[in-house]
């Protein structure tokens, strides 16, 4: 799996510059950082610093700086937004609906997204196809009519443990929240660590129904 890894990475490398990777900070994503750092691609990186991660996650920014010595650009929301929902709804109003959790990870994850994807021609992301039913049927490659560029996921075909396997062969850093029972990690107060039995996104937005657990990042759009 790593051999298919470096390959499909290097090719894109190759064939899509300038192509960056969406970490999340994610398991998925620090092994997709790994890669990227020991291979030396151009491939750039970033992460979305939505204002309400956890502090174990966001101290593997330096962590990746430290390790690897690349450059990670980091996107947060705009203040002006921010402030206007919270005045508006309330700083936790995601709680109350389904629209105002949106609306929040719109302003939140969505809109910086936009703005790290100007003027690229493909992005990366860690997403597998066991994570959830509605990434069952997820593709390697696809092309992003959202935003316009072709989006990879390499990672696709793997497994849980196999992100786990390879994270302990590299000594990859990783969130230290996966040690306290978390198996999915996004913003601290819609996270939650997972039961025995649940699904791996099971404590993300765990008041909502299956089929909502995604924030707008991986909307799909039909032409």
């Amino acid at each position: 799996m790593t051999k298919a890894l470096e390959e499909s990475l290097t090719q894109i490398a190759a064939d899509h510059s300038p192509a960056v990777l969406a970490n999340s900070l994610s398991a998925e994503d620090m092994v997709l950082t790994d890669a990227i750092a020991r291979l030396a691609l151009p491939i750039g990186i970033f992460v979305l610093d939505t204002g309400r991660l956890h502090a174990d996650t966001l101290e593997l920014v330096d962590a990746i700086r430290d390790r690897y010595g690349v450059a990670i650009q980091v996107y947060e929301p705009r203040a002006a937004a921010v402030q206007n929902y919270v005045h508006v709804y309330g700083r936790d109003a995601f709680y109350q609906s389904l629209d105002l959790r949106r609306n929040c990870c719109e302003i939140r994850k969505v809109e910086p997204l936009k703005r790290a994807l100007a003027g690229k021609r493909a992005w990366i992301t860690g997403q597998r196809r066991e994570q959830s039913i509605g990434r069952s049927q997820l593709a390697e490659r696809e092309f992003d009519l959202a935003h316009g560029l072709v989006k990879f996921s390499p990672l696709a075909a793997w497994s849980e443990a196999q992100v786990w396997d390879y994270v302990r062969a590299h000594d990859v850093p990783y969130n230290r929240l996966y040690d306290q029972g978390y198996r999915s990690i996004g913003c601290a107060p819609c996270t939650r660590p997972v039961l025995p039995g649940e699904e791996v996104r099971a404590g993300r937005w765990w008041w909502e129904e299956a089929e909502h657990k995604e924030c707008g990042l991986h909307t799909k759009v039909t032409a």
